[in-house]
């Protein structure tokens, strides 16, 4: 089985770091940039490039193209926008994927306190509404997807990395080419998780080690009896010099 791990485009929130390395003012669940849809249509043309002619089992780093069998999104709007790029090129079902979130889920940050606090989210009628393309799970119902929890801690997100990875080989056999648009703190849990670390800072809680995942990046990582195989990491042969964030 094959896995790729799309990092969605720049988000609102994304530009507001790389302007002023903070995140007061960030939304909880925000937008795509101009510069984020320029970055997701790049992605969504390169994706589609070949796909007919695709055979990514003899070609390890898919210089013929892909030939997903399934799309995940997850059901932050920043993905969803990015997976919905992909989808309506290679006229894939964009199913959504509630475990591939991104670290702390959808929560209000307050700077003066420092304390986070859990929202909602998007119901089923707000992706009815904005996102009607997408396949939403049976249990998203009025109350956003969020629901009452808290903050997630990083803890919490290494342990959600074990039950993606544990659901991933339990739905999904070998043949299968399964692309997931997920989120850059995610995606380093699952990797750190594949690479054996305990948790995603180490006992001072500094990152001292950190896998760089840019908007939009492909990493592949192909899966068989016993063994991971990373094929390659925070890909971006689809975005020109200026695009990539």
């Amino acid at each position: 089985m094959q896995l790729y791990m799309i990092r969605h485009a720049q988000s609102e929130n994304n530009e507001l770091w790389a302007r002023t390395g903070g995140s007061n003012g960030r939304s909880p669940d925000p937008l795509l940039t101009k510069i984020g849809e320029q970055q997701a249509h790049c992605l969504g043309q390169h994706i589609a490039e070949g796909w007919a002619q695709a055979d990514p089992d003899n070609d390890p780093h898919n210089r013929l193209g892909f030939n997903f069998t399934h799309l995940y999104t997850s059901l932050m709007v920043r993905a969803v926008a990015t997976g919905w790029a992909i989808a309506d090129r290679v006229n894939l079902p964009l199913v959504a994927w509630e475990t591939i979130h991104e670290t702390g889920g959808i929560f209000e940050h307050n700077h003066k306190t420092e304390e986070r606090t859990g929202l909602p989210g998007p119901n089923r009628a707000h992706f009815a509404q904005h996102h009607p393309y997408l396949v939403m799970p049976e249990s998203l119902g009025e109350v956003g997807w969020w629901g009452e929890r808290p903050y997630e801690s990083r803890a919490q997100a290494m342990q959600r990395a074990q039950q993606f990875l544990s659901e991933l080989l339990e739905w999904h056999k070998p043949g299968d080419r399964v692309a997931v648009v997920t989120h850059g703190g995610f995606f380093v849990a699952v990797l750190r998780t594949l690479l054996g670390f305990a948790t995603l800072d180490n006992e001072e809680g500094e990152n001292r080690i950190w896998l760089h995942a840019h908007n939009t990046s492909i990493t592949r990582l192909d899966f068989s009896e016993g063994r991971v195989d990373l094929l390659y990491l925070n890909r971006l042969d689809h975005l020109p010099t200026e695009l990539i964030t």
